[in-house]
This record gives structure tokens, sequence and C-alpha cells, in this order.
């Protein structure tokens, strides 16, 4: 895949929120010191590449004057992905504000569990005239533009928003990738218009993430039969899912998705299977000590779009992303971020010994 010399390597249209998560492990409900991050499953995928070196935008909008907009735009500037953001007044105290992601990491074989409040978010407003996309497209130009089903089906307004952000950038030699995400609480009396914009999406998408649900909900692909759920049956069905996927969608060169099962908390069995130029890549499942799950299918995204832009080999593609997802889960943040691509080509060969 080429992709042409640009100033920004990866851009993401995305509302960007707040995490906040129990010290030490513990649950939300018998906690009282938490760490607060700034989040969004967007720049999660761009942080890959924004902590080795490449330029990234987020397309986003914050509350003017807020003091969670602030720290949002700091952590951003300090994690090196830039800002194109519209600000709005909040309107008083039930206006505006940015998002609560509020999650605990689980512990053995108590699992994690996440809340989302999300009342009155300002991502929701997000509009494509909300930024000046001949500069950020034609005259400063992006190499690949990342949306995801979480900020495409967050509101009337960022649905059509996403559909004409990427269409331009598609006209502007952008490449595109679409991460499904389907939420069942997002589609929820809007599946008829989801499902066209998805589609829509979907047809000019040089990269496809999703797992199996993930394309048959939100494109209306047939299922795999029924049959074995373990991780190896799953692959399989994912093949067949996918040969499927490209008669309908033939413009997508890249197609992946990752492959989890749960043992407990704190150990997960990771894997990852991708199609490119006509062959299948697999990543067989490997046991990995998981410290906060949360951000893993992210992190690999992000790393499998790094590989992409940088020119990597075909076969190293889905290696980065099962890297960059298990360097995720290790760490308390939601985001991979890796010090460089030794650190990650070390973790895909499992080479954990002190770095000295």
């Amino acid at each position: 895949m080429n992709v042409k010399n640009a100033k920004y390597g990866l851009a993401c249209v995305t509302s960007v929120g707040v995490r906040i998560t129990p010290a030490d492990r513990m649950a939300v409900q018998n906690s009282d010191m938490f760490y607060m991050q700034a989040t969004s499953a967007e720049t999660n995928v761009l942080n890959v590449s924004s902590a080795l070196g490449i330029s990234c935008l987020a397309l986003t909008k914050l509350v003017d004057g807020s003091p969670i907009a602030d720290f949002i735009g700091r952590k951003m500037r300090s994690r090196g992905i830039e800002l194109a953001a519209k600000k709005v007044a909040q309107g008083g105290p039930w206006g505006y504000r940015h998002q609560f992601n509020i999650a605990d990491s689980g512990f053995g074989l108590r699992a994690p569990r996440v809340w989302n409040d999300r009342a009155g978010e300002v991502g929701r407003t997000i509009d494509a005239a909300d930024f000046d996309l001949e500069q950020i497209f034609v005259r400063d130009g992006v190499g690949i533009l990342h949306l995801s089903g979480l900020i495409c089906a967050m509101s009337e307004q960022t649905t059509k928003a996403c559909v004409e952000i990427a269409e331009y950038a598609k006209k502007a030699g952008t490449l595109i990738s679409f991460d499904l995400n389907y939420r069942a609480t997002f589609w929820k009396g809007r599946e008829e218009e989801l499902s066209a914009a998805f589609k829509r999406i979907a047809a000019i998408s040089d990269i496809l993430v999703g797992n199996e649900e993930d394309f048959q909900l939100c494109l209306g692909i047939e299922g795999p039969e029924a049959g074995g759920r373990n991780l190896s049956d799953k692959a399989e069905s994912f093949k067949e899912m996918i040969l499927r996927v490209r008669k309908v969608y033939p413009g997508a060169q890249v197609l992946a998705t990752t492959l989890r099962q749960v043992i407990s908390a704190n150990s997960h069995l990771w894997g990852a299977v991708m199609y490119a130029e006509g062959e299948f890549f697999v990543e067989q499942p490997r046991e990995i000590d998981v410290l906060d799950r949360i951000g893993g299918g992210d992190g690999f995204t992000g790393g499998l779009l790094y590989s992409v832009y940088t020119g990597k080999p075909v076969s190293d593609w889905v290696r980065y992303g099962w890297a960059a997802g298990v360097l995720a889960a290790s760490s308390l943040n939601d985001y991979a971020e890796p010090a460089d691509e030794k650190q990650l080509l070390d973790i895909y060969a499992g080479n954990a010994r002190v770095q000295r």
C-alpha cells in the first residue's frame, strides 16, 4: 500500500474524554483514589505512531474554558497528537461537557467493569464544517484517516460528519481505516440509518478492522456456520467471512481482527488474523499477562496502521499490531506508548529480559 508523503501520517475524527481508574486494581465501588487519563478509542490508535515520532492529528471538539478540556489538550500534546479542535461554550452547568469513562481493571476472576457517562458530551455535535478540510487533507496532507464505529454512531451529526470527512479525505488521496466497533446501545433505534452510513464508509475504506459480529451487524455480511468457538475455529471462520467481505468491498486491501480468550483478568490468550495482498496472516494465540485489558484492540489497530504507514513488509503488519496490543494490555493506560520499534519487536519475540 502506497502512502503519500504528508504532513500528518495519521489523523482521526474523535470525541476525547477522560477515564478514571481505581488505584492498585481495586474495584470502583470500594475505592477512593483514582488515576485519570485523557482517552478516546481513536486517539488510542494514533498513539502508537505518535509515540514513535509520526505526526498525528485528531479532529475533535472541546468545551471552551473547561479544565477537563485543558487537561485533554495538555495530555494529547504530551503524547505527540495535535488537535484540530473547535471550541464551544459550555452553556451553563447543564450544558456541554466531556465524557467520563469510569472503569476498573479487575483482578483474577473478578472481571473488569466499565461505566460510560456521556450525557451532554460535546463530541456529539462534531460537524464536518468544524474543520478546514482543504487545509488538512489537500494542503497539509494526511497519510491515513482512521475512523471507528464509536464516533461514527455517536449521534446523527457525527454519523454525517464521518461520512463527509471520509469521502473528502479519500478524494484527496488519503487512505481510509475503519474499525467497525459495533455497540448495540449506539445502534438502538438507528439501525437502518447507521447500516447505510457504515456501508458507505466501508465502500471507500482501504483497511477494515472488526470481529465477526462487527461485520455481520454493521455491514450485513453473512456470518460463519455454527460450530466450535475456540480460537482456532474463530480464526478459520473469520477467514471464510473475509472472503465474503472482499466480494462486497473489493477496495478493502487489508482486513483484520484480534483473537482473545479470557483465562482471568490477569491472563489472556491473544492472537490475530489479517488478510492483505491476497494472503492470510495468522498470529496463533499466545498467553499474555494483563495489567489492564482496555485498549488492547486499539493498540492492535495502532500497530497495524504504523507498520502500513512506515512501509514495513506485509507479513510484519499483523506482528506489529499483535505486539502493540500486548503493550497496551501491559499498561494502566488504555493506549500503547512504545519507547521504540525494538520494544515492539522484543514483545513479539517473547524477549522479556532486562534491557541495559
